[in-house]
C-alpha cells in the first residue's frame, strides 16, 4: 500500500483530532473525485472499550463519520475549494453490511458525484479485505471557514 498523505499531513488540513480523528494514510487522491483513505483498527481504540466490549466491534456510526472524514479531506484538498470547509448536509441509504472488529484495515472511500454551487452529493463505501462493510450516499455543503473569535 503506498501512502500519499500520512498522519501529519492529513491533520494539517483537516480539522478533527483525537478521540474523534479516524485517518491514518490516503493511498489514492484524484483531485474534485475521488480519494481512498486508511485507518488501521486495533484493540487500543476507545470505542472497542465499550462498545459490544466481549464481541468487540467499530460503531456503524463511526465508519460513517471516517467515511465523511476522507470526504472532508477530499474537498479541503481540491483545487475549487481552497481555503474552504466542509460539512455534512445529510446521509442517505446508509447500510452496515460486515462487522469491523480489531485488526482490521478500513479502506474508506469517497467519490464527488455532483456539485452544484456549495451543496454537492457523493457516494462512500468502506471495505476490508476489499469487502464492501458499509455504504452510504452523503450531501455535503462547502463553506467559508469560521473566523476564531
Amino acid at each position: 500500500m503506498k501512502k500519499i498523505m500520512n498522519v501529519e499531513e492529513i491533520m494539517a488540513a483537516i480539522p478533527n483530532r483525537f478521540p474523534i480523528y479516524y485517518l491514518d494514510a490516503v493511498t489514492e487522491f484524484e483531485d474534485e473525485k475521488h480519494i481512498t483513505a486508511v485507518k488501521n483498527l486495533t484493540m487500543n481504540e476507545d470505542f472497542f472499550q465499550g462498545y459490544f466490549p466481549d464481541e468487540p466491534m467499530m460503531p456503524g456510526t463511526l465508519i460513517v463519520e471516517a467515511l465523511a472524514q476522507a470526504g472532508s479531506l477530499l474537498i479541503l484538498k481540491s483545487a475549487a475549494f481552497e481555503g474552504k470547509t466542509a460539512y455534512i448536509g445529510g446521509i442517505n441509504h446508509a447500510k452496515f453490511l460486515e462487522f469491523v472488529r480489531p485488526g482490521d484495515t478500513l479502506f474508506l472511500n469517497f467519490d464527488i458525484q455532483k456539485v452544484k454551487g456549495p451543496v454537492g452529493t457523493a457516494k462512500a463505501w468502506a471495505t476490508v479485505e476489499e469487502k464492501v462493510v458499509t455504504e452510504c450516499e452523503f450531501t455535503f455543503i462547502v463553506g467559508d471557514k469560521e473566523q476564531k473569535r
